[in-house]
């Protein structure tokens, strides 16, 4: 498969490259620059990302590049430039003016392919401490701004370029087609990486893969694993069997209506009941890390124990998405901060199981535009996310049978409310906080000292960047009075403002 390589020198920015190559309908894959992949004939281009390091540095990112440079296209941004003149002789040295925002272009080379249709004027967005001050005399100037002489240039006898703005964000205005004229024109990639195409190739390899063996799959009620067991199902008919798990951290009634949905998917589904087990193991624990863990253990003991009634199981399925795999494998190592329910690959040595990952190649409005292709219902598809340890990290203090009923409860005014006024799927993800605070208020004559939920909704396209949904005031306080008047225990609502970043989508 036609393959565009983006080596990641750590940018904030550099899954937002991936899915600008991946709207081209060309595949992409993101691998740290540490770990660059053999280069083979199904590589057509390679992308070396931003990075917040200085080229200068002694303990920046060096990685030898001599596989690829000067073979195939390739095209570095922001630090790879500055990278790729700086080992060739160039002069890079930190900027005099400030160069973050938004600029312009002011030169453009007509006669250069990764230029071509670039309008002079066009908006960029400059995001970077260096600057090239002095280019090596081969490299030629392909664009420029009022204040960045050297913002692209191409190394003449080669297909590589270079631009010092970066292409994928928004604010680049013409970043998209810039990309187009990389991949498309210089690299020779068809657009042919559609939702049909992958789940056309994704079935036949399912069934090459696992041929006559079973599967056990662990459904959550969401978009991801949902794709994950119909893609399944269509590979392997009733070899699949599905274990829907209600850990009591769901949201009101989400056990009975999300079985009774898979059931008129064709799914064969076993429903446990273990809300007990997950309240135990769960009691007295505040940490969000200790609760995540404690959910983690026991989603696989009871999983276990499903599974192990099915006989000569082989396979496990996950619905893991490729978000999750590059921050498994991120240019710092695994990362510290990646939440422990992500789990990617991970299973305890006793369950013998081996891994089937079919969406792991897959941004999540990917998964959802496969989802549509396979004639999943909408209903489904858009699904708000819902975090995988579930309301459990939504009460900021340790959880009991009590406070996830109060929380079910004012979750479900929220959400209904978003439905009930076309609000729904004008937010990217929305639910309530149960915060380990009481207040004062008063209700009829009497004074109350009672809980505070916070609500929460964004806007977002994947979950890596977010900002906070400007709902309606009337519907905040219409919804404020529904969830005062109805949960008992609540006598203050708050709503929560915070972009990501710096703020994250879940409190905990």
């Amino acid at each position: 498969m036609q393959t565009i390589l983006i080596l990641d020198f750590g940018s904030q920015y550099t899954q937002l490259i991936a899915r600008k190559v991946r709207e081209l309908n060309i595949y992409c894959e993101i691998h740290p620059y540490n770990k660059i992949p053999e280069i083979t004939s199904e590589i057509k281009g390679v992308i070396l990302s931003g990075s917040p390091c200085s080229c200068r540095d002694e303990d920046s990112p060096k990685p030898d590049l001599s596989a690829f440079k000067g073979k195939i296209p390739l095209l570095g941004v922001c630090y790879g430039a500055q990278y790729m003149a700086h080992i060739a002789g160039g002069t890079i040295l930190p900027s005099e003016i400030r160069e973050y925002g938004r600029a312009n272009l002011n030169s453009v080379d007509k006669e250069s392919k990764l230029m071509k249709d670039i309008t002079i004027g066009s908006q960029v967005w400059m995001s970077h401490g260096d600057t090239i001050l002095n280019m090596p005399s081969n490299f030629k100037i392909i664009c420029s701004t009022d204040s960045v002489k050297n913002a692209g240039y191409k190394i003449e006898g080669e297909d590589t370029y270079a631009i010092q703005f970066h292409p994928e964000v928004t604010h680049s205005l013409e970043g998209l087609k810039l990309l187009k004229n990389f991949v498309v024109d210089i690299c020779g990639c068809l657009q042919d990486w559609t939702p049909n195409s992958f789940v056309e190739t994704t079935i036949e390899s399912l069934k090459q893969q696992i041929g006559n063996d079973k599967v056990v799959l662990g459904l959550s009620g969401g978009v991801d694993s949902s794709v994950a067991s119909i893609l399944l199902h269509k590979a392997i008919g009733k070899n699949l069997n599905c274990i829907f798990v209600d850990n009591g951290l769901l949201r009101k009634n989400e056990f009975e209506e999300v079985l009774e949905s898979y059931k008129g998917m064709g799914l064969n589904v076993v429903g446990v009941d273990a809300k007990q087990l997950f309240y135990d193991a769960l009691k007295g624990l505040k940490d969000p890390e200790e609760k995540r863990k404690a959910i983690g253990k026991t989603f696989i003991d009871v999983f276990d124990s499903e599974a192990s009634k099915i006989k000569d199981v082989k396979w496990l399925a996950q619905g893991t998405i490729y978000p999750d795999v590059i921050e498994s494998c991120s240019v710092k190592g695994p990362s510290a901060t990646i939440k422990s329910h992500h789990n990617v690959g991970g299973l305890p040595d006793y369950m013998k199981l081996k891994i089937v990952e079919p969406l792991k190649s897959l941004f999540k409005d990917e998964v959802r535009r496969v989802g549509t292709t396979l004639g999943i219902k909408q209903e489904l598809l858009g699904r708000h996310p819902f975090p995988g340890p579930g309301l459990a990290i939504r009460i900021l203090s340790d959880i009991t049978a009590e406070k996830v009923r109060i929380l079910q409860e004012v979750d479900y005014i929220f959400i209904q409310g978003l439905k009930d006024n076309n609000l729904y799927n004008k937010v990217w993800q929305a639910g309530a906080m149960l915060l380990p605070v009481q207040s004062v208020g008063v209700m009829g004559d009497e004074r109350t000292y009672e809980n505070v939920v916070a609500l929460r909704a964004v806007e977002s396209n994947d979950g890596m960047t977010a900002d906070w949904s400007h709902l309606p005031y009337e519907f905040l306080a219409d919804i404020s009075n529904a969830i005062i008047n109805r949960v008992k225990g609540v006598n203050r609502v708050v709503y929560d403002i915070s972009s990501k970043p710096p703020a994250t989508i879940e409190w905990e």
